[in-house]
């Protein structure tokens, strides 16, 4: 495995060329989305919901909105990626490649990082006009933000490899990634739930990492964010030998 191989470096380019070419729609489309909640959420729920202490609904919500369009978009680059590369059938020059299934692996998870990063940080340049932010541990926000998006554009290059059209891909992101994400206590904190839907939370990987994430603005969370890291970390390891499994045993990639 070299990551400083000419072909590794060319399918990081490659896939990350591919949503900067359309940027209207990779990144400005889920920019204005956010915008949109947190106009909508910010105003309706202000005042109404309680969160953190000394915390305000609307800053409250925004490391969420950031965080919550950093894993879809991460899960949409990969994840899109790949099918269209399937169904097209251009995905045989991919495998014809003397790379290894970590080099492809790493290839496509390290672009949809990428977008997801650069779609995140967008999100938050364009909110943060609307609220007080603190930053009350830099390290963890980072450290989440590199975390859940490695572990979307794993679960997309997952999905990709699963899927051999697009509705499955659909079905695959709207009943299983957008209710964890919009489950995850994006829009509120899970204390203010019942006891037995505190206790579902807990079971959601995506929980940990939106948790995580806030704890770094606000120094408040509602997990402990070493126990959150190390769930989200074990999360990542897990997902990354499932995806180079399927990798190196062709599952719906050689017909």
């Amino acid at each position: 495995m070299n990551f400083l191989s000419a072909g590794f470096r060319t399918l990081v380019y490659k896939e990350t060329l591919r949503f900067w070419k359309v940027a209207t729609q990779t990144i400005a489309a889920p920019i204005l989305t956010a915008m949109l909640y947190l106009l909508i959420f910010g105003h309706v729920l202000e005042g109404r919901v309680t969160v953190y202490q000394d915390v305000n609904y609307t800053s409250f919500l925004i490391p969420g909105l950031v965080m919550m369009s950093v894993l879809q978009n991460s899960f949409a680059n990969s994840s899109s990626s790949l099918i269209q590369s399937k169904i097209t059938g251009n995905l045989v020059f991919v495998l014809l490649t003397p790379l290894s299934h970590w080099e492809i692996f790493s290839a496509y998870v390290i672009a949809a990082m990428v977008r997801g990063i650069v779609v995140g940080l967008g999100v938050f340049l364009v909110t943060a006009w609307f609220a007080h932010l603190t930053f009350a541990a830099p390290l963890w926000i980072l450290v989440f933000a590199l975390l859940g998006a490695a572990i979307l554009g794993t679960m997309g290059l997952i999905a990709g490899i699963w899927a051999e059209k697009f509705d499955q891909l659909a079905a695959f992101q709207n009943f299983l990634i957008v209710p964890l994400t919009f489950l995850a206590g994006v829009f509120y904190s899970i204390h203010s739930l019942p006891p037995v839907w505190q206790a579902v939370s807990h079971l959601n990987p995506f929980f940990y990492m939106i948790d995580g994430f806030r704890y770094g603005f606000f120094g408040q969370s509602d997990v402990n964010p070493l126990v959150s890291v190390a769930i989200v970390a074990a999360f990542l390891v897990v997902l990354a030998f499932l995806a180079i499994r399927l990798l190196r045993s062709g599952y719906r990639l050689r017909h």
